[in-house]
């Protein structure tokens, strides 16, 4: 496929879809969008701007096709971005009718799909037809709130068809966005899952008011865990300290843009989930993301040693005492 002939569809219409919105903008100039909410179109087409996420970037209307049919967003395009919580994917992609086994697709969503327990990439070929050379994963440090302010930030792009890979990274780089290709498809799919159950362990411990020594500690330890969890699962030559997977890692567990952080720290004060939920008004992904991989290590024939996981399971899922569950980890990290 030509440079010139590719054509953006993105599905989804919260923050982190606004930003891929914005940073497609700066190079493209045919861009589809699906937003379920027709309100919420006609907000745009007016105003220039989404009314709930990152309100502050002006769009480029000109650039846009704005749609409420998802098949008419995906036949509209060759390229279709996937930006949608992993806890709804499997709901909005039911929705689409036509073939899309020729289509290239990318998944900008962090997590597992909770149906079928599945890594979006490996959920899409089983029930999608999509061949692992038109799949890539986008990950990385790049909070969307900084992509709204233009501050430098970087992604990585992965695919096991790298040629294709260096084509789709031309259009995401610009000014403000610098673009790495990988071809470490599944590695970059399970970091940007286990990222966020991180950040939400070190939210919980901010919360319970251990101070930054201990969660420097338990950051250190959590890039060890993401290590032997990923390795478990496809075990290949990869350095985790890029910004794939440490780089995510850190910006996800100190920022204050982090929601998965901001849901722990609530916990760790004392709220339940649901008030807690109820009160970011935001999906948190650590959260399922937690008893997704919680379950999948404990079905593991090649169980990995996860002692952060195990212990935000026990917090979240089994309503155990964060007070204690802490303790007895700061016993066992170092």
């Amino acid at each position: 496929m030509k440079e010139t002939k590719l054509k953006f569809g993105v599905i989804g219409s919260g923050s982190w879809a606004t930003a891929l919105i914005k940073i497609l903008s700066e190079n493209n100039n045919d861009i589809n969008w699906y937003i379920r909410n027709t309100e919420n179109i006609e907000f745009i087409k007016k105003n220039s701007h989404n009314p709930n996420y990152l309100s502050s970037v002006e769009l480029n209307l000109k650039k846009l096709k704005i749609s409420a049919e998802i098949n008419e967003v995906v036949e509209a395009s060759n390229v279709i971005i996937i930006a949608v919580p992993s806890e709804y994917v499997n709901d909005e992609m039911k929705k689409i009718d036509l073939d899309i086994s020729n289509k290239i697709i990318i998944c900008a969503l962090k997590g597992l799909v909770p149906e079928t327990n599945l890594l979006f990439g490996e959920h899409m070929q089983k029930h999608f037809g999509i061949s692992p050379n038109k799949f890539l994963v986008i990950g990385g440090p790049c909070h969307a709130e900084e992509v709204a302010l233009e501050k430098l930030s970087y992604l990585t792009i992965g695919s096991s068809n790298l040629e294709l890979c260096k084509i789709i990274s031309e259009k995401f780089s610009c000014k403000y966005i610098n673009v790495k290709a990988s071809d470490d498809v599944i590695g970059i799919e399970y970091a940007s899952m286990l990222k966020n159950i991180f950040a939400l362990a070190v939210g919980i411990s901010n919360g319970l008011g251990y101070g930054d020594n201990y969660q420097s500690v338990l950051m250190s330890n959590s890039i060890k865990e993401m290590k032997r969890f990923i390795s478990k699962r496809h075990k290949i030559k990869r350095n985790i300290n890029n910004s794939a997977y440490l780089g995510d890692l850190l910006v996800t567990g100190y920022s204050s843009f982090s929601r998965n952080r901001m849901f722990g720290n609530m916990i760790g004060k004392g709220y339940t989930v649901k008030a807690a939920q109820l009160e970011m008004k935001m999906v948190a992904e650590g959260y399922i993301a937690t008893k997704k991989a919680y379950l999948l290590n404990l079905d593991s024939k090649k169980k990995a040693k996860t002692p952060i996981i195990d212990a935000a399971y026990k917090i979240l899922y089994e309503k155990r005492s964060a007070k204690k569950i802490f303790k007895d980890l700061s016993d066992i990290i170092s």
